[in-house]
């Protein structure tokens, strides 16, 4: 029997399939065969360009800072979450995995506090405790949700619209928007992420998938946020985006920002995280450190 397997996974790609054909915006690049497969090359044409620079972080060694800055204590949740603890530190990459089922998902929304704690606590530097997104927000957390086009972005509104939300209080007088700061703004984001548009004023649902995710990675990063919550953040991007978050990620976690990484991806996990904790069933099932053993 034949089998037609479309992905993004370059991985799963070379493994499975005896013949790949490479799309890129609607057109068939070329066909390469089982011979054929090398992942520089099937990456150069689903990108259209060489990718330079390291794919995943290429250091082993570096230690996080001393300072927490968020905390779990045996956080349990309405759903699957049960009894988890840990510390995130500033410049820190902090990995979660498991099965899409075991609880990883729930966690990032226990966190920012979408979803209500039934026993334990969220807390920042200071004591703080998060109870809502607001506080979280507030308190210089971000959030990337998994399910991006629902949750994480505004598919009418504008990029504008879209990027300077969180930014607000920042950038109004008395009430009111200041136009300029905004539209500066949204500038420095778009050039920043080198996100792919006619305009700032262009829809967010026109966008291609990779330049939705920027768009919802520069909010954050316009509102000079310090701790993200990543939740799956290269879902269904092209190996070309996944690049440039990944050394996006990395220029944030030097920078001290600290992160929490959820992904169902084993690969990524181990190549971007510092540590990296896996739930089972809701629960802490191993921890493990940076390694090139890994």
């Amino acid at each position: 029997k034949g089998v037609i397997f479309i992905s993004h996974d370059l991985d799963e790609l070379i493994h499975i399939c005896t013949i790949i054909t490479v799309l890129r915006d609607g057109d068939i690049i070329g066909t390469l065969t089982k011979e054929q497969f090398a992942p520089d090359t099937i990456k150069t044409m689903m990108v259209g360009r060489e990718l330079k620079g390291h794919y995943y972080r290429a250091d082993y060694g570096e230690e996080a800072g001393e300072q927490v800055v968020l905390r779990a204590r045996h956080l349990t949740g309405a759903e699957i979450v049960e009894d988890v603890s840990f510390e995130l530190r500033a410049g820190e990459i902090l990995g979660f995995g498991g099965l899409s089922s075991g609880g990883i998902h729930e966690l990032g929304r226990l966190l920012f506090g979408l979803d209500k704690v039934i026993y334990g606590s969220v807390e920042l530097e200071g004591g703080v405790k998060v109870t809502d997104p607001a506080m979280a927000v507030k308190h210089g957390l971000g959030y990337v949700s998994k399910n991006r086009d629902e949750e994480a972005i505004m598919l009418q509104a504008t990029i504008r619209n879209n990027a300077v939300l969180p930014s607000l209080p920042r950038l109004s007088r008395k009430g009111l928007i200041a136009p300029k700061r905004e539209k500066t703004l949204a500038e420095e984001i778009i050039r920043d992420l080198r996100i792919k548009c006619q305009s700032m004023e262009q829809l967010v649902g026109l966008l291609s998938g990779g330049n939705k995710q920027k768009v919802v990675f520069g909010k954050w990063i316009g509102r000079r946020t310090r701790i993200l919550i990543l939740d799956c953040p290269t879902r269904g991007v092209d190996v070309g985006v996944k690049q440039a978050m990944y050394q996006l990620m990395d220029r944030l976690r030097r920078e001290g920002c600290a992160i929490v990484l959820i992904s169902e991806e084993l690969p990524e996990l181990i190549g971007m995280s510092d540590r990296l904790i896996i739930l089972k069933n809701g629960k802490i099932s191993g921890e493990f450190k940076r390694s090139p053993d890994l």
